[in-house]
This record gives C-alpha cells, structure tokens and sequence, in this order.
C-alpha cells in the first residue's frame, strides 16, 4: 500500500486543517485519484480516500475486508463495523458494505459508543 499526501505528510495541524477545508471544496484528492486511475488503467489498483489529508493506492483486495479472510465465518453471529468515510471512495466502503458485516457510518468516537449503547445495552 502506497499512501499519498498531496500537502505533504510533514505538515502542521494548521495546515493540516487549511488543506481539509481546502480539499473539502476543490476536491483535490478526488480529482488526484481519478487521474492516477486513468494513468494507471491496465494496473489492478484500488484507490480510497481517508482521514484529512491523503488517500491510499493499493492492489484490488488489500483493502479493510483483506482482514475478513482470517476470521472464521461460523465463530461469529455478526460482525459489526464503524467507520467514517463510508461513501464509495472512502477507505471503509469495501468493508462497511460487505455482505459479512453490519455497517455503521460514523461521525466521532461519540456516535460509535452511542451506537454500541444501542446495539448492546
């Protein structure tokens, strides 16, 4: 998995910050991965976008549903997954939609644990 960060991963959390504002408007991630998936067609890479400030290029399968392989399917009822980047593109879409896992989108450590607290009270 190769991680790119178009700020730069030294940044500081200002511009850290600057650059989520920025990037929520302009799309500059969005737009880097879709040139990065023309440039790079006749390769097997997936692309997700995650956190703040960067996105992930990996083989297709690599992404968070790789762990799913070494869980046995009879040991457990369900399995819950929490996430914020959900949506397609995000790093937790492959997992939060696959057909072994409940899926919660989330938005802060708050709403998980408001959500577990339903789940099991």
């Amino acid at each position: 998995m190769i991680n790119i960060s178009p700020i730069g991963r030294n940044c500081s959390q200002k511009e850290r910050d600057a650059f989520e504002q920025y990037d929520n408007i302009h799309h500059v991630r969005k737009h880097f991965v879709e040139e990065l998936k023309d440039k790079f067609a006749d390769y097997n890479f997936a692309y997700s976008i995650g956190g703040q400030i960067s996105f992930d290029v990996f083989p297709k399968g690599w992404d968070k549903t790789f762990c799913l392989q070494y869980i046995d399917p009879k040991a457990y009822d369900e399995i819950h997954f929490f996430g914020d980047k959900t949506q397609e593109g995000g790093n937790d879409y492959e997992i939060f939609h696959h057909e072994r896992t409940i899926g919660h989108s989330v938005r802060s450590p708050e709403d998980t644990l408001r959500i577990l607290d339903e789940l099991f009270p």
